[in-house]
């Protein structure tokens, strides 16, 4: 087992521009990464397994419901805060930022701003703890993109709503214990549902053979017949611009998350680039391998200043979809491609378990395509930019 030896860069010295209290929340997240998550990653991931035993730790962390203020349950920190545990969870493993980012933007979130007060007491404090891990049904079989065409829906009958229909890629899904579903009505509005294992009905298959996200749980939620108490509907919003509001919250997460990614694989490369010898001198001290690096450092650099002030407007309450979906496609797209130069750099060796980078660049594949694919965020800019509508 390597020891986990990752050092932050910084190059524009964007720690000044931290409060004491991000800095805190943030060390205390990769202090946590480094003893818990670094030591058994390759290892869930290599068997396609979600480490279960990590889920207290995150709850510890702050990293389910940050933003959600104490009384329930959550750690009651700001977006910047929530950004940074992200930003280091990703750095360990896209796979485990997933899980919290679901159980934080995608369940707690809708909970606490769509639900009503019962169901915030019932449901926030349980899930903030890792007592309960929750999942978000929004994607379907047939309708990823424009899930304004979804198919699952329920109907009135008097004394409960009865739900048909299917969700497919779903993290947490096999392992939830409540999901927050987005269905349609038999006048065809959306609404959200809190659907509880356990009701009958309701199954959760979990999808295998996957080459990306494999140390985070996927899967189904199927709805046949389900009945689903009246108290379990969200009342505070409908609409399909509920749930795309949750989904710019995860999008943000993202945003920050991906910068943790390409910052491990930086760091990497920039390790083995010194120390790895060829012709006579460390293959850092070559022109190409220079150019890769250098290159790397000034992306990294200029996602963190996004990051950063996507969380600033974030904060004030000013940040609009559309700026949340630059910074989530240009920060992935970013990792990506560092993800891909570092491999090049470290040659054989970077497709080895023994390092992390093929596995954040299996994982970044996914990133790249969940919550938003990367066309459809450029499609995003481009009716803010003009106006016009690439979509109809």
């Amino acid at each position: 087992m390597k020891p986990d030896l990752f050092q932050a860069p910084d190059y524009y010295q964007i720690d000044d521009l931290l409060t004491n209290e991000h800095k805190l929340v943030r060390d205390t997240a990769r202090t946590w990464v480094k003893r818990n998550l670094s030591p058994i990653i390759e290892e869930y991931a290599q068997k396609s397994e979600f480490p279960t035993q990590l889920v207290n730790g995150l709850a510890e962390v702050g990293a389910f419901g940050s933003y959600i203020p104490t009384e329930y349950g959550g750690a009651g920190l700001d977006q910047i805060s929530y950004g940074l545990i992200m930003q280091e969870l990703e750095r360990g493993d896209s796979g485990i930022r997933s899980t919290a980012s679901v159980q934080t933007s995608l369940v707690m979130g809708p909970i606490y701003n769509y639900g009503n007060e019962a169901q915030r007491k019932k449901y926030l404090p349980k899930l903030a703890s890792g007592e309960w891990i929750g999942s978000f049904g929004l994607t379907e079989p047939n309708h990823g993109s424009n899930p304004g065409d979804m198919e699952t829906q329920f109907k009135d009958m008097g004394d409960h709503y009865l739900l048909n229909g299917a969700k497919l890629w779903i993290s947490n899904a096999p392992i939830c214990n409540v999901a927050v579903v987005w269905a349609k009505n038999e006048e065809g509005r959306i609404h959200g549902l809190l659907v509880e294992r356990g009701m009958e009905g309701f199954s959760t298959p979990e999808t295998k053979n996957k080459w990306s996200l494999r140390a985070s749980i996927t899967g189904e939620l199927i709805f046949d017949n389900v009945k689903i108490p009246k108290e379990n509907l969200l009342p505070n919003k409908s609409g399909l611009s509920a749930p795309l509001k949750c989904l710019d919250h995860a999008r943000y997460g993202i945003a920050w998350g991906a910068i943790g990614a390409a910052m491990d694989c930086y760091d990497t490369a920039l390790r083995y680039a010194k120390e790895r010898t060829q012709f006579g001198k460390p293959i850092g001290q070559f022109q190409l391998q220079q150019k890769k690096l250098a290159e790397m450092i000034t992306e990294i650099t200029k996602a963190q200043l996004l990051a950063w002030r996507l969380g600033s407007l974030k904060n004030e309450g000013n940040a609009t979809s559309a700026q949340i979906s630059m910074a989530k496609r240009n920060n992935v797209e970013m990792a990506l491609r560092i993800a891909r130069e570092s491999r090049q750099i470290l040659g054989a060796m970077g497709i080895s378990g023994e390092y992390a980078i093929m596995r954040h660049s299996m994982n970044l594949e996914s990133v790249i395509t969940y919550e938003g694919t990367h066309d459809i965020h450029l499609l995003i800019t481009g009716l803010d930019i003009t106006g016009l509508n690439a979509f109809k």
